[in-house]
């Protein structure tokens, strides 16, 4: 398949030929929600901690007696019921990480950008680093190209300072490496501008876990 490339002023320049195995597959959103489950988990710390009865200080004496006061029967004012007591069945220090296949995660980058085209939400930008390191120059091309306003994710053919500098403003833009794209930064921005240099390196990643035989057939199906 082909996707239209286009330039900062927003014009049409060229077509850049991409594998229909990367942005023209079926969107599995079963993987694609998997993915992001696992992303959303494994980047929390896990670090939150509550007390227990044993672990808060004081409460080493019973505060009166068993019997014969009229109350009901205590054993420490550090029991849960009490006001600056333990707590029963609270959170302590855990590991939230999720497994995943690889070959599950770039499935699920498959799907999202295979979406993104079906949805017109990716564009394939030339020229992008040759733009000025200005807040103004961003908003510019944005306007060009009809996103004036619209959530965007950049990503670049590596580091790009230029790039960076221009969209480190605009809180509604989030400038990436092509190689760093994750599901949770696809479903959250509604559109993808791609570096044209970064499309190719990018394939390659993805079809690393696709057997040449099934590349083979999703050919001789879509030809």
């Amino acid at each position: 398949m082909q996707l239209p490339v286009y330039n900062l002023n927003g014009d049409i320049v060229s077509q850049l030929e991409v594998s229909d195995l990367v942005f023209g597959i079926q969107p599995n959103l079963a993987v694609m929600h998997q993915a992001l489950v696992r992303q959303l988990a494994n980047a929390r710390t896990g670090t939150h901690d509550t007390r227990t009865r044993a672990e808060v200080s004081g409460g080493g004496r019973k505060p009166w007696r068993q019997k014969g006061t009229g109350r009901a029967r205590q054993g420490s004012i550090r029991a849960p019921q009490w006001r600056g007591g333990g707590v029963v069945f609270g959170p302590h220090p855990r590991s939230y990480e999720q497994r995943m296949p690889r070959k599950m995660r770039r499935l699920a980058l498959r799907s999202a950008l295979s979406q993104k085209v079906a949805e017109e939400r990716l564009l394939v930008v030339t020229g992008l680093s040759e733009i000025e390191p200005r807040t103004k120059a961003m908003i510019a091309a944005l306007e060009k190209l009809g996103l004036a306003g619209q959530k965007v994710l950049i990503a670049t053919n590596g580091r790009n300072e230029s790039v960076q500098k221009a969209g480190s403003n605009l809180p509604n833009v989030k400038v990436i490496h092509a190689s760093n794209l994750n599901i949770a930064d696809l479903l959250k921005y509604d559109y993808l501008f791609l570096e044209d240099g970064a499309v190719n390196s990018l394939q390659e990643i993805l079809l690393r876990s696709v057997g040449k035989r099934r590349a083979a057939q999703f050919t001789e199906a879509t030809s």
